[in-house]
């Protein structure tokens, strides 16, 4: 079995100790997502598949994979989300993963992968909304937030950009300009924003 840490139900207030549940690496050592001591526990509320599953690093052979995210069920029926230590952005799927969580945070409940090409500048969509998460190591340039912002003006839809690497400055001051909103996404794939477009946007999405 993985850590043990402390959980309390925000609802009722009483305090459980909860393990995390170990699961089989290919490889054949067990699996177990990393906690967060101390952090509190979140309610769950509606679900959807992605909020669901957690990326876990196996110790031994350094595989990663997907697997269920911790939940504690508490005897006073709320069902509660034990927080994990997030792992490393290691690919364009692990940032996706962070962005589309991050836009259903703030409001954009069925934000989904795009099924087009990646070609096409579009990494996620919804309705009203489309965004392009960039995981190059150099800052984006003034042309990718262009592309982006002119896919989102022919859909009547918000943008949204993410990069791992940052913006270059003319394509900061392009955006401000046009209304882009820019995230950066830090090592962990947690977004920041870092334009006044994506403040308001965090604030009250469409």
């Amino acid at each position: 079995m993985g850590e043990s840490v402390p959980v309390r139900c925000p609802d009722c207030g009483q305090s459980h100790q909860f393990t995390a549940p170990a699961y089989p690496c290919p490889c054949g050592s067990a699996v177990s997502a990393p906690l967060v001591t101390g952090a509190p526990a979140t309610r769950v509320g509606r679900r959807s598949w992605d909020e669901e599953w957690v990326s876990v690093d196996c110790s031994e052979c350094g595989r990663r994979d997907h697997w269920p995210q911790p939940e504690l069920g508490c005897p006073c029926g709320t069902v509660l989300r034990v927080p994990v230590r997030p792992v490393t952005v290691a690919t364009k799927g692990d940032a996706v993963h962070a962005a589309a969580l991050y836009l259903r945070a703030i409001g954009f409940q069925d934000v989904v992968r795009s099924d087009e090409e990646p070609v096409a500048g579009i990494d996620l969509r919804g309705p009203g909304l489309v965004a392009q998460v960039e995981l190059g190591t150099r800052p984006a340039d003034v042309r990718a937030v262009e592309c982006l912002w002119l896919n989102a003006l022919s859909e009547s839809a918000v943008s949204a950009f993410f990069a791992l690497a940052g913006y270059a400055d003319e394509a900061r001051e392009r955006a401000d300009t046009l209304g882009v909103p820019l995230f950066v996404l830090d090592p962990t794939g947690t977004p920041r924003p870092v334009n006044g477009p994506a403040d308001d946007l965090s604030r009250s999405p469409a």
